[in-house]
């Protein structure tokens, strides 16, 4: 049986590099896109408007020798630096082109690392530049997922493995299928992605169930010293939900992202199709479809009943890759022509796709065939944007 994509590739790919650099590579672009991948404007209202569809772009290397990158975040904190999540259990930092040697977090004697398990997440406090707190998701010793805050000491270059506080745990069935994401909204509060406990198909179902965590967005308030449900999440108040739930109906999302109080949700698919979900932030409740539907199609079966559900703003079929990475809308000032164009890959094929943001159903243009395994994209306190390549490397997105 199917056991999606990340499983059958990341399997092969941990635990096989040599130790990190902490030279940056040479900074030549590279990949630069195939000039007849742009769109062609339907109409003279389309060729006047921006398109970031259109823009041409390139892969700068940043660093490389490291160990299963599966992450890049900004701490907030403005001190420029960029903290890499290693999926066998370590995070590092990037500063002025440089990875520091001694890792920021090593928790890896307490993780399952391979295949789809290992650090999956990470994600800083809002006040991190006073309070130190930042928060990972990671599979513990028993397969199972773990939410935990940890604290940073002194300047923030080192956080103590010992000030762990556990905050959410959930069983996991199967060891696929964890999702692993973690991001502050603009309403300050922690979502937190969770695959639907694996195998294929959903066998247990939990995509559209509300009495478990797992196949959801999860949504928790963790100013204080234990997470908590807000009261505004949407079934509080039902007799059985789970009411740390946000939203439900999916699959294995593999990033999501906020961007101008917009979420941006990308949910690997089973065997046929791949999607990227957006809607408001703010609402709350929204049910993306799975196991009923794969992307925008009927699953196991000709017809199904389509109310309520969510569909995908774009997608791809198999043809094209067979496990998406969601991405960021890019906002930065190093391309100018991209600003506004949602950038998202294929963890299987390398390919990199641009969505025009204000009008997200327009068809996505390919912009880059990297031949990397793109695991994260990432983005720094300047709004610049980086690929992450389990493989090893971090490259920059600039002009191409």
């Amino acid at each position: 049986m199917y056991q999606g994509a990340m499983g059958r590739w990341l399997s092969a790919a941990v635990l096989t590099f040599l130790l990190f650099a902490c030279e940056a590579p040479d900074p030549a672009p590279e990949r630069t896109a195939p000039p007849n991948d742009s769109p062609v404007a339907s109409s003279p209202e389309e060729q006047r408007a921006p398109d970031p569809r259109r823009a041409r772009i390139a892969l700068r290397p940043v660093a490389d020798g490291l160990d299963a990158p599966l992450g890049l975040v900004d701490a907030g904190d403005g001190s420029g630096r960029l903290f890499i999540v290693e999926q066998p259990g370590t995070i590092r930092i990037l500063e002025d082109g440089r990875v520091a040697e001694d890792p920021f977090l090593d928790i890896s004697d307490r993780i399952t690392s391979g295949g789809e398990q290992g650090l999956l997440g990470l994600a800083f406090d809002p006040d991190y530049a006073s309070n130190r707190r930042f928060f990972v998701n990671y599979t513990d010793n028993a397969g199972d997922t773990v939410v935990a805050r940890f604290e940073a000491a002194g300047e923030g270059d080192v956080a103590d493995p010992s000030t762990e506080r556990v905050l959410l745990r959930i069983e996991q069935p199967y060891s696929n299928h964890n999702g692993g994401h973690l991001a502050f909204g603009p309403d300050g509060y922690l979502y937190i992605a969770t695959g639907d406990g694996g195998a294929g198909g959903d066998p247990h179902e939990n995509g559209q169930a509300l009495d478990t965590l797992l196949g959801k967005l999860l949504r928790l308030d963790v100013s204080g010293d234990d997470a908590a449900a807000p009261e505004d999440n949407p079934f509080v108040e039902r007799e059985g939900a789970r009411p740390e739930i946000w939203a439900y109906g999916l699959r294995n999302p593999w990033r999501f992202s906020f961007d101008r109080e917009r979420i941006w949700v990308a949910d690997v698919g089973q065997s046929a199709r791949e999607e990227v979900n957006v809607q408001p932030a703010d609402e709350g409740g929204l049910n993306y479809g799975w196991n009923i539907m794969e992307g925008s199609e009927c699953f196991g079966a000709p017809d199904c009943d389509r109310e309520g559900l969510v569909l995908p703003v774009a997608e791809y079929g198999h043809g094209d890759g067979c496990s998406i990475t969601g991405g960021h809308v890019y906002r930065g000032a190093a391309v100018p022509d991209l600003r506004g164009g949602y950038v998202f890959g294929d963890f299987c094929s390398g390919t990199v796709w641009i969505l025009d943001s204000s009008d997200p159903e327009r068809d996505a243009a390919v912009a880059l065939r990297t031949g990397l395994s793109i695991a994260s994209f990432g983005v720094d306190a300047e709004s610049e944007l980086y690929v992450v390549d389990l493989n090893g490397s971090i490259h920059r997105i600039v002009e191409g």
